[in-house]
């Protein structure tokens, strides 16, 4: 058959504009399924173990999309969901379990079939994103690793057009609550995601710096900051 230049502009279009349907689809799916399953910061795993097929057919629909860093939007929101739906997903599968730490290899090991990769969870976190982009601090309160001691997962999906209040958003939300920071007069302990990554912290400043840019209260320039024990429990609805 032969295709005449109408019909082969309308494949190159169709062709063109997939990718973009994909991650789209991707950005709609994944809302649609944190709006359901994440309460208060927290994830109905339970519930999510009972139908596990909405959560492994975003998976698999994700598997081989395409994102370019030329569109760090695009680039970012799909990355940072798609490490919180393969934590979910990697929970939902051993749950039930009290944390990630019960899985052996959970965040180094175990390998995901991703964006046209095959990556750990470490990898999606290092390589894709602080690798890539080493100025954004910000992910350290995206990411959630299914432990209490991370910042509380939000109930959508991070999506390009609204990507920057986002990040904003919920940096001021983690820097703002006094569980995460915990101040006793000029005493302030901080999360030990502080001292695991203390270089994305210290490019413009001190730790304390950064976290001054995103607080209401300001800490005193004399405080003494200690870090607290990281909690690995799990971050499940009751």
């Amino acid at each position: 058959m032969k295709l005449n230049v109408p019909t082969i502009l309308l494949f190159l279009i169709l062709a063109y504009n997939l990718p973009a349907q994909e991650l789209t689809n991707f950005f709609d799916t994944s809302d649609a399924f944190f709006k359901s399953y994440v309460e208060n910061g927290l994830v109905n795993y339970k519930a999510i173990k009972k139908n596990p097929e909405v959560l492994k057919s975003i998976l698999k629909d994700a598997e081989d999309i395409s994102v370019q860093k030329s569109n760090a939007s695009n680039y970012h929101a799909f990355w940072i969901n798609a490490y919180n739906l393969l934590v979910i997903d990697g929970i939902v599968t051993g749950y039930p379990i009290k944390s990630p730490l019960d899985i052996r290899g959970f965040f180094d090991k175990k390998k995901h079939s991703i964006g046209g990769k095959s990556l750990t969870l470490n990898d999606i976190e290092n390589k894709m994103l602080r690798a890539e982009f080493p100025g954004e601090a910000r992910f350290h309160f995206v990411l959630v690793c299914a432990g209490l001691g991370c910042p509380p997962i939000i109930d959508m999906a991070y999506v390009p057009e609204k990507l920057e209040s986002q990040l904003q958003a919920q940096t001021v939300l983690a820097l703002n609550n006094p569980q995460f920071i915990q101040i006793n007069k000029n005493k302030v302990k901080i999360s030990q995601i502080f001292e695991w990554y203390k270089g994305d912290f210290e490019q413009k400043g001190s730790v304390l710096d950064f976290i001054n840019r995103y607080r209401n209260e300001k800490l005193p320039s004399d405080s003494k900051t200690s870090y607290y024990a990281y909690d690995w429990a799990l971050n499940e609805v009751k």
